[in-house]
């Protein structure tokens, strides 16, 4: 994680590769920036037509500062959210591998500030580990000075972006390379490294116990599933909070193969799991006062002669059965043997995160996630991602999608009303498996992945969606 300092010397005198100044009309005066310097910055962005609109930015030669450039960019009006937006726009307009940046952008309280820090970062992040290049491989962005933020700011900036940024690795990595052995793996060398309880369900062990959905979904690949617990328990927590991660680290969509386009991007059907992972290692790093038991449901999802195939009949995890129609509505058969285990715990609450279904972004397109469940979760998380500037939507769950998915054969089937309502209906399925469990399910199946072009501080690839509110959820639960 790039290292990010406060600093209370005049950001002028600063040697950099670049300085970023905030725009909303004019060139903002920031308490660290010499007036000389702000007016003389002013008149050469007004002569380049320098915007307000957020993330919009314009770069000039550092004259009169010791950075070597300077980036304007657009705050619009200056929100918490636009802060960060614009902070991410600016740090990818700097240029070619920087080695030190100072942020000169006005923050009225510590968490304006930290929403700074957080875009910069992320903003600036790059996925080069497989690039031939030593130096660009081997680059992992700049030093960041965040003028005028506190310490408690830039702390939990750090640990906020180090957690999207560790979870879009994941996600980014070739599935040659992330498979479910590999990430139980990384899970147990990070609880070691962070004084996080990893506990790995190896395929001798689910079939013993009857995960009998991660068994489905997993035994057409050579890769055998895993169940990953990963918990943060801290003495005297008064929350006990389980988070479900669907993590498919390849989705060919199995016997019911999915077009060969469509399967250029299924190294992203494990977001949720990875923005469990690092919800769960933050909350450690933050020393939060919440137990988290996150749940990660790792399966490969392939064809082959050991594939499940439509019409068979699984037992999911405390004995429900499902028919399954469609071999690549595979990710709630995962999650349900997850929200089944994780309630054996009675925790005080369950959320799951998954990039479930299609049908998500059909009906909330490509940056709003869904989210389902209690009425009461439901609004907590939405209030949780309003606090962290994620976009989710609230959706009902309506009774009369349960009638879709009852089976002739068993208790229920894995596919629901084909005339729409997809991500309701998935949704409808889990409620299945969490009992009376105050619950919410998060479908993030397009904001996790954008394939369009970057903006503000959500690069191509993966984007860690979901991480952030997850972390503001478990805030609140704290009374943070």
């Amino acid at each position: 994680m790039t290292s990010m300092n406060a600093t209370s010397t005049s950001v002028s005198t600063l040697a950099a590769d670049a300085l970023i100044l905030g725009f909303d009309g004019d060139v903002i005066s920031h308490e660290l920036l010499d007036e000389s310097v702000r007016a003389a910055v002013a008149e050469s962005a007004a002569t380049l037509e320098a915007s307000a609109k957020v993330g919009s930015t314009v770069v000039l030669p550092g004259t009169g500062v010791e950075a070597k450039r300077i980036v304007v960019v657009g705050i619009g009006g200056g929100s918490e959210g636009e802060l960060r937006e614009a902070a991410g726009a600016a740090a990818r307009a700097i240029g070619t591998r920087p080695a030190t940046v100072v942020v000169a952008l006005p923050a009225a309280d510590d968490a304006a500030a930290s929403a700074i820090a957080e875009g910069a970062v992320l903003g600036a992040y790059s996925f080069n580990a497989y690039k031939s290049d030593d130096e660009v491989a081997g680059y992992h962005g700049p030093d960041w000075l965040i003028a005028g933020a506190s310490e408690a700011a830039i702390t939990r900036a750090r640990i906020l972006a180090g957690a999207v940024a560790g979870a879009r690795d994941l996600v980014n990595t070739p599935p040659l390379d992330m498979f479910p052995g590999a990430v139980a793996e990384i899970a147990q060398s990070y609880g070691e490294a962070h004084g996080v309880e990893v506990e790995v369900w190896e395929p001798q062990r689910l079939a013993d116990e009857g995960f009998g959905g991660l068994l489905a979904v997993g035994m057409g690949s050579s890769r055998l599933p895993r169940l990953v617990k990963v918990e943060w328990a801290p003495e005297g927590a008064s929350q006990h909070v389980a988070i479900i991660g669907k993590g498919i680290t390849f989705d060919t969509g199995g016997i019911s193969l999915k077009p060969s386009k469509s399967m250029e991007t299924m190294k992203s059907d494990m977001s949720g799991s990875a923005a469990v992972l690092h919800t769960v290692l933050a909350a450690a790093k933050a020393e939060l006062p919440v137990k988290v038991t996150g749940w990660l449901c790792m399966a490969e999802n392939m064809p082959s002669g050991t594939a499940q195939r439509p019409s068979d009949v699984i037992r999911i995890y405390g004995g429900k059965t499902v028919e399954v129609l469609n071999t690549d509505a595979e990710g709630r058969l995962v999650m349900a043997d997850g929200l089944a285990r994780a309630i054996e715990d009675n925790p005080d609450v369950v959320l799951d995160i998954a990039t479930l279904t299609g049908a998500q972004g059909v009906a909330l397109g490509t940056r709003t996630a869904g989210v389902m469940g209690d009425d009461d979760i439901r609004t907590e998380v939405v209030d949780a991602a309003g606090g962290a500037n994620e976009p989710f939507w609230p959706m009902p769950l309506p009774d009369h999608l349960r009638d879709g998915i009852k089976s002739k054969v068993a208790d229920l089937q894995n596919m629901g009303d084909p005339n729409g309502g997809g991500m309701l209906t998935a949704g409808v399925f889990l409620q299945e498996f969490v009992g009376d469990t105050p619950w919410a399910h998060l479908d993030i199946a397009r904001p996790a992945f954008n394939e369009g072009a970057p903006w503000g501080y959500t690069p191509a690839g993966a984007t860690g969606f979901g991480v952030r509110t997850l972390f503001r959820f478990l805030e609140q639960r704290a009374g943070a």
